[in-house]
């Protein structure tokens, strides 16, 4: 007699695993997500059925991640999951809304991340205007109102770069921007030292041309006052260190983790350590909490992808950086972690594989 397989339950998960994308980052979510999977299956899976993961490389690119989203839908997942960058998930969740698909997104942060509101879409990741403000509070608490910032063409980098404006003028605070596109590191240095600025800010992407960019500031011994910044994260991951070592130290960036994981985060975080080969960053707790929801959506209200959509406002979660929950937010038409944890840390310079907890905001 032979038993009919048991057909698993599908999660399609979006990632950047090739360049252009940050690929770093990608492997980091999908090694979260390949966790939170596995230990479901330990588990009982999702009333007997095997909880599977199809993983799709979108390699930043939104014409990718639009084919991608289209496929997995009509590969019969339950919900899609994942994307660590904003304009490539801002992409793949309007086009999940209009197939009628979930979407959890993981990591991506742009508060626009539907062209309208949407009941399907939720969010781990704090929005931009919330990181991005509580950033311009901290420089301006440091001292910093003349901000420079370096930029490539984007409606991320712009829209960081709005948050910024806005929040630092009430303050008497200035934000310059020099156009990567057009400026090299040495030019971006000329344009400091003729400036003001007591901070550059870099809103560029990584390796290039923020690598560059740092390398030549910090060899330049005009600009030996300068503070630099990178809201958007750049300095988490291993390779900015590799590259860049103690040039890459004493420089804040935003991070999506408490000051203190919960009991559940420090052994993922532990497993995370073993399976990665280095330290786990934000982006991999994201990833594991995304799938760790989504497991209990999905065991409580079923495989239907109506009735997962309908269970975001339901969702109570031990994540790894808290109890998850998804409510409304005022100017975000997704279902939102308004409790998502942010921190400003650094590299430090004593101990570039160490970071600094420089400020915490728990929402």
């Amino acid at each position: 007699m032979t038993t009919t397989p048991t057909r698993p339950v599908l999660i399609g998960a979006l990632a950047p695993l090739t360049r252009p994308g940050w690929a770093e980052a990608g492997q980091h979510l999908l090694a979260g997500m390949e966790l939170a999977v596995r230990e479901a299956n330990d588990a009982g899976g999702i009333a007997g059925r095997p909880l599977e993961l199809v993983v799709r490389d979108t390699a930043a690119d939104p014409g990718k991640a639009a084919a991608a989203v289209e496929e997995l839908a009509r590969l019969g997942v339950a919900a899609l999951a994942g994307e660590y960058h904003s304009v490539v998930a801002r992409t793949a969740a309007t086009r999940a809304d209009a197939l009628g698909l979930p979407y959890l997104c993981s990591s991506a942060v742009l508060d626009g991340l539907t062209g309208q509101p949407s009941d399907r879409v939720a969010r781990l990741a704090p929005p931009q205007s919330r990181g991005w403000r509580i950033y311009a509070d901290f420089l301006l608490g440091a001292g910093h109102r003349r901000i420079a910032v370096a930029t490539q063409p984007s409606v991320y980098w712009a829209s960081g770069t709005r948050v910024l404006r806005e929040h630092l003028a009430p303050h008497g605070g200035t934000v310059t921007e020099l156009d990567t596109t057009t400026l090299g590191p040495e030019a971006v240095c000329d344009a400091l030292a003729d400036g003001r600025a007591t901070a550059l800010l870099l809103l560029v992407g990584h390796p290039e041309p923020a690598v560059p960019i740092v390398r030549a500031v910090r060899r330049d011994r005009r600009l030996a006052e300068i503070v630099l910044g990178a809201p958007a994260g750049q300095p988490e991951l291993p390779s900015w260190k590799a590259l860049l070592g103690q040039d890459g130290t004493a420089i804040p960036f935003l991070r999506y983790l408490p000051e203190r994981l919960t009991p559940l985060g420090a052994r993922v975080g532990a497993a995370l350590g073993e399976r990665l080969g280095e330290e786990p960053s934000f982006v991999a707790f994201e990833g594991y909490d995304t799938v760790a929801v989504l497991a209990d959506v999905l065991r409580t209200h079923g495989t239907d992808r109506a009735a997962v959509a309908g269970a975001w406002p339901d969702v109570e979660v031990d994540g790894t950086r808290g109890r998850i929950g998804f409510s409304r937010v005022p100017g975000i038409g997704v279902w939102q972690w308004a409790g998502a944890p942010v921190g400003i840390v650094d590299r430090d310079p004593a101990e570039p594989a160490r970071f600094r907890v420089l400020h915490t905001d728990r929402g």
